[in-house]
């Protein structure tokens, strides 16, 4: 199996070690991981935000360099269902508009193969115990693209739940939104504001140590949060927390 790791804008610039994490975890399982230095944007912000004719050279480039894997990984979430959910829709748009179905068929062959990080563990890997140890006291964060776009479900926990060391919380209210959106935090920044504080405070009523989420993008929101407010508990990737084992613990 031919394995890419997509790591997205905001891991490459902000949370590179995020990206190291996914290649120590997937080549512990034995799978072997190329990064295609050619990767770009996915073209989620513009379309987002309403530039979907602008993205849609952003996906060409994402299907030309990624085409050719079995499988391509990435540790976000909305990154993952930009692919998934809303490559198809840019497709259909531009063939009811009129200008053809090339569009549609350049993108249809990495839909299916791209897979958020917990998905392509338990479902392509067929695993729920990483060999990962991580002693501390854990609260997840199901993100919202996670969650309603990717139907991650309960992915994520059973992962954490097979970590040795580890002691997983419920986190109150984990369905509702941190707050962040992308540029509703900075559309919507008092609303945003008021979300994040919300979510924190749940966090803290855990006794957890650490907020984890398969999104950097929600977790930087969290943790700004956290930051402003005092707390102790600090915002950090599933993919860092299995990748920790005893000889390389994670901080």
């Amino acid at each position: 199996m031919r394995v890419a790791l997509f790591l997205t804008c905001v891991n490459d610039t902000l949370y590179p070690d995020t990206g190291i994490a996914v290649v120590k975890l997937l080549t512990r399982l034995g799978v072997d991981v190329d990064f295609p230095m050619a990767q770009t944007c996915c073209g989620q912000a513009h379309y987002n935000t309403g530039y979907r004719h602008e993205a849609e050279p952003l996906a060409r480039h994402f299907s030309d360099v990624f085409g050719d894997y079995d499988a391509i990984v990435t540790p976000s979430g909305s990154c993952g269902a930009m692919v998934r959910e809303l490559y198809p829709r840019m497709g259909e748009r531009a063939r009811a508009e009129g200008r053809g179905s090339g569009l549609a068929t350049l993108l249809e062959p990495v839909v299916p193969k791209t897979y958020e990080l917990t998905e392509f563990l338990v479902d392509v890997l067929g695993v729920t115990d990483v060999g990962a140890f991580y002693p501390h006291r854990v609260t997840y964060h199901p993100t919202c693209h996670g969650l309603r776009s990717l139907g991650l479900g309960d992915r994520p926990r059973r992962l954490l739940q097979s970590v040795k060391g580890l002691e997983l919380v419920e986190l109150p209210g984990a369905d509702e939104c941190c707050g962040f959106g992308g540029t509703f935090a900075l559309k919507n920044a008092d609303v945003s504001a008021a979300m994040g504080t919300d979510k924190v405070r749940n966090a803290e009523s855990t006794g957890a140590e650490v907020l984890c989420a398969a999104d950097n993008s929600c977790l930087m929101h969290i943790g700004g949060t956290m930051t402003r407010l005092g707390t102790g508990i600090r915002p950090v990737h599933i993919a860092e927390i299995l990748a920790s084992t005893e000889e390389e613990p994670a901080v």
